[in-house]
């Protein structure tokens, strides 16, 4: 199975106040061998990245409608004219609101469902070859 990485660098904004934003460079990254999950990297003041993972299907519902609960929660908006995505992010250490280029966010996203499209998540994963092998023996 071939190995398919689809990447995008942007910057983000991390939301501090109604009035207040700050630049946060971050990695979108979305891998074959792990078809359900996207990998959002942030590049904050610290010397390591902070990685969240969490579902494609939020991120792709989320550019068009409110989605998600609990830990990460995603809804399209508009920002200085522009089409924007809002993340809200929470862990124990605490909260993140953080706003994406819609335009930029959409266009990997495209790129993801075009490498593995939506319902063959599944054939990705080898399970069915694996359970051949273990049924085998």
């Amino acid at each position: 199975m071939e190995h398919i990485v689809v990447e995008c660098e942007l910057e983000l904004r991390l939301i501090l106040s109604p009035e207040r934003a700050v630049p946060v460079a971050a990695r979108l990254s979305y891998r074959a061998d792990d078809p359900y999950a996207v990998h959002v990297g942030f590049h904050v003041d610290s010397a390591s990245p902070v990685h969240w993972t969490f579902a494609r299907e939020l991120l792709v519902e989320g550019v068009f409608r409110p989605c998600g609960h609990g830990d990460v929660r995603v809804w399209p908006s508009r920002a200085n004219g522009s089409g924007v995505v809002l993340m809200a992010l929470t862990s124990p250490g605490g909260e993140a609101l953080l706003e994406a280029p819609a335009a930029q966010v959409s266009a990997w996203l495209e790129r993801t469902l075009r490498a593995v499209p939506p319902g063959s998540e599944a054939d990705r994963l080898g399970m069915d070859a694996g359970l051949a092998g273990l049924l085998a023996r």
